[in-house]
């Protein structure tokens, strides 16, 4: 399909190669199904751990065979782009088929059988399983993450939504009013520091995140003379969401499910703080004189534009525009030629991260190059500080 603008006369024509690929972002809460049928075809308990086997290596697989898209839309069709709502109900899709996945995901877990399953699934299966949830979570919170940014309030609560399977719900509150407000800086619980693990980012993030998230609506209601302690407190409601599905899975099919949607819960907020924590690794807007911080740019984001994991995402690897524009819909999001670039997509570098001498040796010298060697203009994590200095030069003063 063609999107066209007419300007001073003038037609101006766009398509969008991806179009039809984005539905696959919208299949991703088929995984757990997926799982079924490789097991009733195989047998094998491996086949409860494909969630997790194609996050991190078909989707790295494909970001290497299907290459990079580094088109934008022409100005011109950009808001005729974003009117087009085939893309809004690709993201719309994602949200009850991810809580009917949950539901059939909680049968097997409370000792459900199906054919090609007549037997309930051992502890090593289910294990496999939730991994598997928290992938489709995982991703639920970055479809959360578009839809949350919009100015609709049914979108918003569409977000909601989508984060009560992690129990994640304050993160749109932090991310568009903390994050988008800090990025960049050492003050963000949400952007990675230049020496720092994701080992170590990780306790940082989620603590910092949700304490930042609490008190931002406590100000909120604070300016309002009125307590937080409040159903349109958008933490509590937030968290109501999560409380009710829960609830209904343990009363549906029995506290024995409790501790594997625990964990898929940790696994689908660690993908989404695996990403956090490269999107803006080592990034550091400057102070000025008047002592606050520069505006955010497109140098202030690693982007990526591998089409693999981009479909997956949304376009959430073309992020300094997201940053720009944090309204803007992900089909028209942009790559800028000035924003750093990742050797490979988010699903890939995730996998880099797991080994913090790999992740060093492939993203430290990046970051170096491109602060022009000066490393007091990166984000430096205190703990390392001393070991960089050595390794890169002092700190100016």
């Amino acid at each position: 399909m063609t999107i066209e603008a007419t300007v001073d006369g003038e037609v101006i024509q766009w398509r969008d190669r991806k179009r039809y690929l984005w539905i696959v972002g919208a299949l991703v809460p088929l995984i757990p199904v997926g799982m079924w049928g490789l097991y009733a075809l195989t047998g094998s308990s491996l086949a409860w751990y494909f969630g997790p086997f194609f996050v991190f290596v078909i989707i790295p697989i494909a970001d290497m065979l299907a290459g990079i898209d580094p088109d934008n839309p022409p100005d011109e069709v950009l808001e005729a782009l974003e009117e087009d709502r085939y893309y809004r109900w690709v993201t719309y899709a994602f949200i009850p088929m991810q809580i009917a996945g949950l539901i059939w995901g909680a049968f097997l877990l409370g000792g459900g059988t199906l054919p090609g399953i007549e037997d309930p699934l051992t502890v090593v299966q289910k294990i496999g399983l939730a991994l598997g949830l928290g992938m489709v979570a995982g991703i639920g919170i970055n479809t959360a993450h578009e839809l949350g940014h919009k100015k609709e309030e049914y979108e918003r609560w569409f977000a909601r939504a989508a984060l009560s399977q992690t129990f994640y719900g304050h993160f749109f509150i932090e991310h568009n009013r903390g994050h988008h407000v800090r990025v960049a800086t050492p003050e963000d619980p949400a952007s990675g520091r230049l020496g720092e693990t994701v080992w170590e980012f990780m306790p940082r993030t989620v603590v910092g995140s949700l304490r930042s998230a609490w008190d931002l609506e406590k100000k909120r209601f604070a300016r309002q003379k009125k307590t937080h302690w409040s159903v349109k407190n958008d933490v509590l409601n937030a968290w109501a969401f999560s409380v009710v599905l829960w609830g209904g899975l343990t009363i549906a099919f029995g506290w024995e499910i409790l501790p594997y949607l625990v964990l898929q819960a940790i696994a689908g907020i660690w993908l989404l703080e695996s990403v956090n924590y490269l999107e803006h690794y080592g990034m550091k807007r400057q102070k000025l004189e008047s002592g606050r911080y520069e505006r955010v740019n497109p140098s202030h984001s690693w982007n990526s534009n591998n089409i693999g994991t981009n479909v997956l995402l949304y376009h959430l690897q073309r992020h300094s525009d997201h940053h720009a524009n944090p309204t803007r819909r992900y089909q028209a999001l942009r790559d800028f030629k000035q924003a750093p670039v990742l050797p490979t997509g988010y699903a890939g570098m995730i996998v880099l991260s797991w080994v913090p001498q790999i992740w060093r040796s492939v993203m430290d010298d990046r970051v170096m190059d491109h602060y022009d060697g000066d490393l007091s203009r990166a984000n430096l994590s205190p703990r390392t500080a001393k070991k960089y200095e050595r390794k890169y030069g002092k700190v100016a003063a």
